[in-house]
């Protein structure tokens, strides 16, 4: 299984803050208790964080109703090993 981070923005307002979080509510109480919001700070979006098999199972976690903004992706974490010339190479500029 592969891990993914699902972001999902909203409009700035109090009203769309309000329908995102019910639209969660609506789909399913795990996703609305497993996400993480940043409306308090300004940061418009929920966040959740899954271990599933591909990025279009990720998306399909997502209501409907939210899922034209939605940005998936896929972490990595790097090991001692990884972290070298050769790695860096590939990302050079």
């Amino acid at each position: 299984m592969e891990k993914y981070l699902i972001e999902v923005p909203h409009g700035g307002d109090k009203a769309s803050c309000l329908q995102a979080i019910r639209v969660f509510l609506a789909t399913g109480s795990h996703l609305l208790t497993n996400a993480d919001w940043g409306c308090k700070d300004g940061e418009h979006k929920a966040w959740l964080t899954v271990e599933i098999e591909s990025k279009e199972e990720a998306m399909r976690l997502v209501p409907p109703a939210l899922r034209a903004e939605v940005k998936i992706i896929r972490l990595h974490q790097f090991t001692r090993g990884d972290v070298g010339l050769s790695i860096l190479a590939d990302h050079a500029e």
